[in-house]
């Protein structure tokens, strides 16, 4: 079946079936998992209806887990469910910023091959009674239990609240573990008559799910023989306001932290409203041995694009029409196998199936990544669904060079070639990430002690049929100025190599 699939993949490639698309080999992936204080949401947007699906990465004893999350109205029992955790795992894999590579031939070569491929169930019991003790108490402090929900191992309240400071007080009388600067990023979310979204862990149960497993695996570890895996939490509301609650995260956090956002809509791409929307640089072609660095590539390009856009963008990494009734590709190459009816409808997008369990509407997928801080963003993360269907993926290129003899006139022109292709490879390198590219000379070095006359290097022009990877849709050129900065690069390359041969010949005679 594997076979069959890369010899299909290879035929569409040669035939010229897929477009501008590139035909290659995924190499890498750069998953949420590089970056340190991380969080991911899947967040799904269907008219005036939001569903929220919030991942836990809780480390630590279960007791002293609490969350609290503002929502704009109050959330029946019936709009909040355990979703599975493997979603998460599915989305994040799929969209991540990739690394590809192709091969190329040997102009010395006359017969040329061309081998490309690429690559709820939901236990509730039932709501417990709330004592007329605690409802006197909170009314006391200005809280109000709006309702309470058990939903297996979670024991949900949802809260209203007349001020920021009777809240705080309820919350820690009640055993929820908050941060020391909550009042004062509570008192905007009750002025605005938000609600609460309340959560605390109910450790027998969630023993009794996990089988104790963490703790016979722990056991000579006292804090993780306390922590336990905790489901992420999925919560469905109707409200015209389209955002993400980031401040009450932020109030007693230690720097940056970073958020994936996974957004599945019906009509096109989401974008950030009060912060701007920016696409990672993307379809560049880096340098071959970054294939063991790709990790640290992207962590180090993101960084330097986080800081030029003044630490407030909010980036666009993959935007794709991913519904399964859509035959089109949903990514060049792909990572693995698409999100399917079952993921997309786990996640909360279940328009994609109607009540005949027929095929229904599309969904169209954004993945953004915002780093942020108190300094850098003051105000929640709102959003809006846009007509945008244009497809985007953060992708890297490597291009593997031709081997064997090439000593032919063809293979030298290849050489030269070679050596302005490095060259402008780690340009692009250190323009994306800042490297120090001097110490990888030799990479460029390489091709330039192929050739058996450097004045080739002034004779050959660029290979203008040269087929330059790029995403579908998106076909914009390199601006002047970069290109401006890739000859320059090259041009003293270039002189540097044709003075030390000189010096050489000089040293000779």
């Amino acid at each position: 079946m594997k076979t069959k699939k890369i010899v299909l993949t290879a035929l569409i490639c040669l035939l010229g079936l897929s477009g501008r698309s590139f035909c290659g080999f995924y190499v890498a992936k750069a998953d949420a998992k590089l970056f340190n204080k991380s969080s991911q949401v899947i967040l799904v947007r269907d008219g005036n209806r939001t569903t929220v699906t919030m991942s836990n990465d809780f480390k630590g004893d279960v007791k002293d887990f609490a969350m609290v999350v503002p929502v704009p109205t109050i959330i029946g029992r019936k709009d909040i469910k355990i979703a599975d955790a493997s979603v998460f795992n599915k989305l994040d894999a799929y969209s991540g910023p990739r690394l590809v590579e192709y091969f190329d031939q040997n102009p010395c070569q006359v017969n040329r091959v061309y081998a490309e491929h690429s690559l709820d169930m939901i236990t509730t019991t039932s709501v417990r009674e709330i004592s007329a003790f605690r409802k006197d108490k909170a009314k006391s402090l200005g809280v109000t239990i709006e309702a309470q929900y058990k939903v297996d191992e979670y024991d949900i309240l949802i809260l209203s609240a007349k001020e920021s400071n009777g809240l705080k007080i309820w919350l820690v009388q009640n055993g929820y573990k908050i941060p020391a600067q909550a009042e004062e990023v509570l008192a905007p979310y009750i002025k605005n008559n938000m609600k609460f979204f309340v959560v605390k862990v109910d450790v027998e149960k969630l023993d009794q799910i996990n089988g104790m497993q963490n703790v016979n695996k722990y056991i000579d570890d006292p804090v993780m023989a306390k922590s336990r895996n905790l489901r992420p939490l999925q919560i469905t509301y109707d409200s015209p306001k389209f955002m993400l609650p980031i401040r009450l995260g932020m109030a007693n956090a230690n720097g940056e932290q970073d958020m994936i956002v996974y957004a599945l809509t019906k009509k096109g791409r989401v974008e950030c409203t009060n912060y701007r929307t920016t696409k990672i640089p993307t379809n560049k072609n880096i340098p071959l041995f970054i294939k063991q660095k790709f990790g640290q590539f992207y962590v180090d390009l993101f960084d330097k694009a986080h800081n030029k856009a003044d630490k407030e963008a909010v980036f666009l990494e993959y935007a794709w029409n991913v519904s399964p009734q859509f035959t089109g590709m949903k990514c060049d190459p792909c990572v693995g196998p698409p999100p399917i009816y079952t993921d997309l409808v786990k996640a909360g997008a279940d328009w994609v199936l109607n009540s005949n369990n027929q095929v229904g509407d599309p969904v169209f997928f954004t993945r953004l990544h915002v780093r942020y801080s108190r300094e850098t963003h003051p105000r929640d993360l709102e959003f809006q669904v846009t007509p945008n269907n244009e497809h985007f993926q953060a992708r890297y290129i490597l291009t593997n060079p031709a081997s064997g003899d090439l000593t032919c006139d063809e293979g030298q022109k290849y050489c030269a070639k070679m050596v302005k292709k490095r060259a402008g490879e780690l340009e692009e390198l250190k323009t994306l990430t800042s490297w120090n590219t001097v110490q990888y000379k030799n990479y460029v070095q390489e091709y330039y002690d192929k050739l058996d006359d450097p004045r080739l290097l002034y004779d050959v022009e660029e290979d203008k049929n040269e087929i330059i990877p790029i995403t579908p849709s998106n076909h914009t050129d390199p601006g002047l100025g970069l290109k401006l900065m890739i000859m320059g690069s090259v041009f003293i390359t270039m002189l540097i190599m044709t003075l030390s041969l000189r010096l050489k010949r000089l040293r000779m005679a």
